[in-house]
């Protein structure tokens, strides 16, 4: 009941807000809290009810009445015990013993009696605020001692009956009854112990309670045991116990020190959980075939789109042989820019479950978001065609967010496309962001939302909209309403993905025929200056010599020895390793290396520790780290030092030139 008070919605109520009571009726509440004797206090004109846990018995089945008028509770019975409360209110505090009243607690009227007190509560003015009405109920006893007067003529024969009742009691009753010492030996057991368990009496009674445990369950039963001889207190407890024939029961006890001796009642309750453990293992079938059925759409899907870009590139080079063979080699330039092509439709295929399954490379740097955005509308125009206005509203003082550039942009222009599919007859898509400060009752609203600082960006169509279960399933790899051919179903997913990797989410809202707003909230970097987005220009693969020295760690044999021939047509100096340890001992110091190119998975040390002893040994070396698929990577966005560049595989040649030339801080010329 104390949490129920702590918890009620007492604003609703007469008394107002908890920080508005009195002290007067804090000091009151409290102790009527504390107290185990039935206590209930009523206060003010409205007579507003609080009660404690004992007084619960007394209410019955009666709607909650926490907060309820006083009248209202015990309206059936206020025509009676309305005057005493008056009189309370006065200033008269009244006892009554064995009262009789008609009430209303179980669904139909019945004769109750009652032995209580209302007191006045008095404020520090001594003026009356309310009334105590301390209760306890009495008809039980009432019944008891009319009964005894009845019978009080015959009393051996009242005591001979009640002898045979307990008897007939103990010996038809369903539940097993048991009597033991404190010791836990059993003294007596009803013959629902042998129904149950197979034991006899005389091979039950003198042992051990314990004895009959499950091997699994005696601790439980023999502390149970020792707290109900150091604590006359009831319990309950529910175990497995053997039965004589090799099985196992579960019986449901309850059991209470009584004149020296432990009385216990125990209810076979095997069935339930049988049933119980029946319904677990239906559910855990049930998830195990939603987690195939997905795996299922999720290995389809992907075996769909990669063997169609595969054939774009198996077919090219099969060409390519062919053409070569037949000497007829202006024609292989088409094939090699149709392979390169469908490669890198599989390499952006990849990426979108990388950042569905939120295990991508992140470059995370704060990133100025209005920038970008402004960078990117000439492109988003193009996208949406002229039939769709684009609106942007920026603005100038929008805080930088620690994200990805390129992700974040692509991100965009993924909601772009599907904002312009959603608008086939034309519309409005309207680019908006914002800084926001997330409180705890702002995030609890939002769901996943953590609170703290964000940028947020939102992109608003008028198009289309979707319905509630489309809705439910629109973050799902794989999942289109696109007619086939149209979409892969992965730009939503990747979004979601990417959002919750960098620490954020994506937020949808849509209604059919009112368009759809995707909300991105991107986490509010500490940094106050925003690094320009980079830039993609076309480099020369080759140059003169030069006497930078860099070192190529990769444990992929093709990828490596590609990777060392494009830097030494570069012009460097190249050396190379395939694995972290081979590394490590070129790095130690006999050669000079300005430049380290290291894959970040490698065996033995991977590359961010490989890179780290290169730092220590070379200072002012500069740092490449190379992934397709790194956990560290993935799910730190601080996993790059200072001065480390990270290239995400897979990359073509310009963009391992455009890299190398960037970190060694000079043109290709």
């Amino acid at each position: 009941m104390s949490d129920k008070v702590r918890h009620h919605h007492w604003a609703d109520t007469p008394l107002g807000p908890v920080s508005s009571w009195p002290p007067t009726l804090r000091y009151s509440v409290e102790t009527v809290l504390a107290s185990r004797f039935p206590s209930c206090l009523v206060w003010g004109p409205h007579f507003t009810t609080i009660y404690n846990d004992a007084f619960r018995l007394i209410l019955g089945n009666k709607p909650e009445a926490l907060g309820r008028s006083f009248k209202d509770v015990w309206s059936e019975a206020w025509a009676t015990i309305g005057p005493i409360a008056e009189r309370a209110y006065a200033g008269e505090a009244t006892f009554i013993e064995d009262f009789e009243l008609e009430v209303n607690r179980f669904g139909q009227p019945e004769q109750a009696y009652f032995t209580f007190c209302y007191s006045p509560v008095r404020d520090d003015a001594g003026n009356v605020v309310g009334m105590l009405d301390t209760v306890v109920e009495t008809t039980s006893k009432f019944h008891a001692m009319r009964q005894w007067r009845d019978v009080a003529a015959s009393l051996e024969e009242q005591v001979a009956q009640r002898t045979a009742d307990r008897n007939r009691l103990w010996q038809l009753s369903e539940d097993v009854l048991l009597v033991a010492r404190f010791d836990g030996a059993i003294t007596a057991v009803n013959p629902a112990w042998t129904a149950t368990l197979g034991w006899s009496e005389d091979e039950t009674v003198g042992h051990p309670m314990v004895a009959f445990a499950h091997a699994d369950d005696m601790q439980k039963v023999a502390k149970a045991m020792a707290q109900l001889a150091i604590e006359p207190e009831r319990r309950q407890i529910v175990a497995r116990y053997r039965h004589r024939d090799g099985g196992e029961r579960w019986i449901a006890w309850t059991a209470v020190p009584s004149d020296g001796f432990i009385q216990a009642v125990g209810r076979d309750t095997t069935d339930e959980h049988v049933r119980e453990a029946a319904l677990h293992n239906a559910e855990d079938r049930l998830r195990q075939s939603q987690k195939m059925e997905a795996v299922g759409q999720l290995t389809g899907g992907i075996a769909h789109d990669f063997n169609n870009m595969l054939q774009g590139v198996v077919l090219p080079l099969q060409i390519i042989r062919q053409r070569m063979a037949q000497g007829r080699y202006e024609e292989v330039g088409r094939y090699i820019e149709s392979g390169l092509a469908s490669a890198k439709r599989a390499a952006g295929l990849t990426q979108r479950l990388l950042a569905f399954s939120r295990r991508q490379p992140l470059d995370s740097r704060p990133v100025d978001l209005q920038a970008s955005l402004t960078g990117l509308e000439s492109m988003l125009k193009t996208t949406c065609g002229e039939n769709i206005a684009l609106q942007l509203a920026l603005p100038q003082d929008l805080w930088p967010a620690l994200t990805d550039a390129n992700q974040f942009e692509s991100a965009v222009v993924n909601l772009a496309i599907n904002a312009r599919d959603a608008m086939p007859g034309g519309g409005s898509l309207r680019i908006t962001a914002s800084n926001v400060h997330a409180d705890a009752a702002m995030a609890a609203s939002i769901p996943g939302l953590e609170p703290g600082d964000y940028v947020c960006v939102t992109v608003r169509d008028t198009g289309t909209g979707m319905t509630g279960d489309v809705i439910a399933r629109a973050f799902d790899p794989f999942f289109t309403t696109k007619p086939l051919g149209q979409g892969t179903g992965l730009g939503l997913s990747m979004i979601y993905g990417f959002m919750r990797q960098s620490g954020g989410i994506a937020v949808l809202d849509s209604a059919v025929g009112q368009g759809t707003a995707v909300t991105l909230y991107f986490m509010r970097s500490r940094h106050q200056e925003a690094e320009a987005a980079p830039t993609e220009a076309l480099t020369p693969l080759s140059g003169a010599r030069r006497p930078d020295s860099i070192l190529v760690v990769e444990d992929d044999d093709t990828v490596r020895v590609l990777a060392v021939e494009l830097l030494r047509d570069m012009g460097f100096q190249v050396m190379e390793a395939a694995t972290g340890n081979a590394a490590m001992a070129l790095l130690s110091g006999a050669v000079h290396f300005d430049l380290l190119v290291s894959d970040v998975g490698l065996p033995g040390p991977n590359g961010r520790q490989v890179a780290d002893y290169a730092r220590e040994t070379f200072p002012a070396i500069k740092i490449i780290l190379m992934t397709g698929y790194a956990e560290q990577a993935a799910m730190t966005p601080q996993f790059l030092g200072a001065h480390m560049e990270l290239l995400v595989k897979p990359f073509d040649a310009q963009a391992l030139v455009a890299k190398v030339y960037a970190a060694m801080g000079q043109g290709s010329a």
